[in-house]
Parts: structure tokens; sequence; C-alpha cells
């Protein structure tokens, strides 16, 4: 069997029997196939008998070197080629593992970026402010981003039936269609009633997406990146120093700093306690793992600041 035919029965097995979500679906097929037009760029056999590791370390090599591909973009691709593996050995396609010994590079321990207080309000002032017939949609979707953490994907396919304004909160269906419910926060419902009463009857229909673009469409999370840009912009906000993914990093981070309490151990000494603790944090993202979610201790300057502050010498 060549590499295509393989792929193209791996991903199908990932969308019918692992129920994978299509943009994971779509970034496996991605990455596989950078790997496959690299075999026949450098006519190289695309027969699946005659891949080894030592063909996937000269992909890794001319994507690193001639693609300037970064380390957190390597993992990915070689997480995806390992799984192809894993799965034409369970199927027996193929007799050994050709991604054995194969490691990612280690990717650089970067702090995740993230708007302080005064700008996240600066950027809703803007929302708030801004007059064109889209306006209260992007007031709408920007808020929810901010105060649910929400991925880009997560919200570009939200439907009506997932928001519940009685009582107050929204359904996700993150990676691996994992659900996780959320409550609502009350800042947030006033503008998204607003914005359902906007439009048209049919449209908030409980199966229909809730943001659309201008021609009445579901957003796709390009479209969604380039309005946030230009609202960065309308707030007088860098567009370069922020992303989409930067407002859920947002969400995390204040949720943390604004979550600490003062409080006095058994010798009556201060100390600040958490309100909020990462399990709770870990959720509230959905994360799988909560090594993923530590990162935000991070980066929680103030509360280390509030807990030098708290040390007394007298």
């Amino acid at each position: 069997m060549d590499l295509q035919h393989a792929v193209d029965d791996f991903l199908l097995y990932l969308k019918v029997e692992q129920n994978y979500s299509e943009l994971t679906i779509l970034s496996y097929e991605y990455d596989l196939t950078l790997f496959h037009q690299f075999l026949k760029r450098n006519n190289r056999s695309c027969d699946l008998q005659d891949l080894n590791r030592s063909v996937v370390r000269r992909f890794i090599q001319d994507q690193t070197m001639n693609a300037k591909m970064k380390p957190r973009t390597m993992q990915r691709r070689i997480s995806a080629l390992k799984s192809l593996s894993k799965y034409l050995l369970k199927e027996q396609f193929i007799d050994s593992d050709f991604m054995a010994g194969i490691k990612a590079p280690k990717s650089e321990n970067k702090l995740p970026v993230y708007m302080n207080l005064q700008e996240l309000k600066q950027l809703f002032a803007s929302l708030e402010q801004t007059e064109h017939h889209l306006a209260l949609r992007n007031e709408a979707m920007f808020k929810l981003l901010a105060t649910t953490g929400m991925r880009r994907q997560e919200i570009v396919s939200l439907t009506w039936e997932q928001l519940d304004f009685f009582n107050e909160t929204i359904r996700i269906y993150g990676k691996g269609k994992k659900e996780r419910l959320l409550p609502l926060h009350t800042s947030v419902i006033p503008v998204l009633k607003r914005y359902k009463d906007s439009l048209q009857d049919y449209q908030t229909y409980s199966s229909e997406h809730v943001f659309l673009n201008h021609r009445g469409k579901p957003l796709n999370p390009r479209g969604l990146h380039v309005i946030f840009k230009e609202a960065l912009k309308q707030a007088g906000l860098p567009p370069t120093r922020f992303s989409l993914h930067h407002l859920r990093h947002t969400f995390a981070t204040l949720l943390l700093q604004q979550s600490k309490m003062e409080t006095k151990d058994a010798d009556g000494m201060p100390y600040i306690k958490d309100k909020v603790d990462l399990k709770t944090l870990q959720e509230l993202l959905g994360h799988e793992s909560l090594a993923t979610t530590e990162v935000y201790t991070h980066i929680d300057f103030e509360s280390k600041k509030r807990a030098i502050d708290s040390f007394r010498f007298d």
C-alpha cells in the first residue's frame, strides 16, 4: 500500500471510529500531506514498507532548516506521524514502527501573552462605542471569548441550543468533542440577548450558528482572526502583539489574579489564598492535563507581589 491510500484510511478511521473533530482531522491531513510531498519532491519511495526513521529524520531536518518550522509546530507534525505509524501497525499494514526512537524537539518555555485588565477594559469600551451593523455581534463575540476562555474553533462552532439564558449557562464542545458546562458572566448575558434580538427569526433557530459573517454564513476561524485584529486597531491596541488565543490566556490569568484573598495561618501570619484552584481552572479551560493549566501559575506576577508584600518582619 502506498502512503496516500494509508493516510486516507487513517483519516477515515479518525472520523468514523475515533469521532475526532473536523478541525483536528484537517490538521492531521495537512501535516501528513507535507510529509507525502517531501517524499515525492526528493524522489523517495511512498511505499509503506520503505518508510523508516532515516527518511523521517530527513523530513524533520527539512522542515526545521529549510521551512524554518518552530519546535511547537514540529511537535505536532511528529505527533501526527506517530499516530499514523501506530494505526498502520495495528492494522498490520507495516511490520515495524518507522517512528520508533523519533523524539520531538523541545519547545521554548515562553510565558503566554495576555492582556492586562486595563487593556481588556479598553477593548470592551471600544466594542461598546463602535457603531456599524456588525458592532453588536463583535461585542457579544469577544466579550464571550474573554469571559469563558473558549477556543477559537469552539466559538465559531457555537449554536443557539448551547446557550441557556434561563439557567445562564453555556455548553461548550471542546477537543475530542468533550463537553463542559460553564456559567455565563452576568455582563455578557444582556449583550447576547440584544444580539439575538437583532437577528432574523430563522437565524436564531436552535441548530443555527450564533455568530455569522457579513453574508449571513457561519464564521470560520480565519475570518474571526481578521475581525479581532480590526477590533484591536479600533481600540488603539497593537494588533501585532495580541491574537485571539491571547484572550484565552487573558481569561485564565485575570481569573487567577482576581481570585486571591488574604487570610491568616494558625500563627496569625497573613498569606494569600486562591479562591480558584488549578483543578477548577483546568475544567473551565477544557484542558486534558493539569500540567497544561499550570503554566498560568508562572505568569501571575501580581499574586507573587502580594505574597512578598504580605511577608512581615515586624
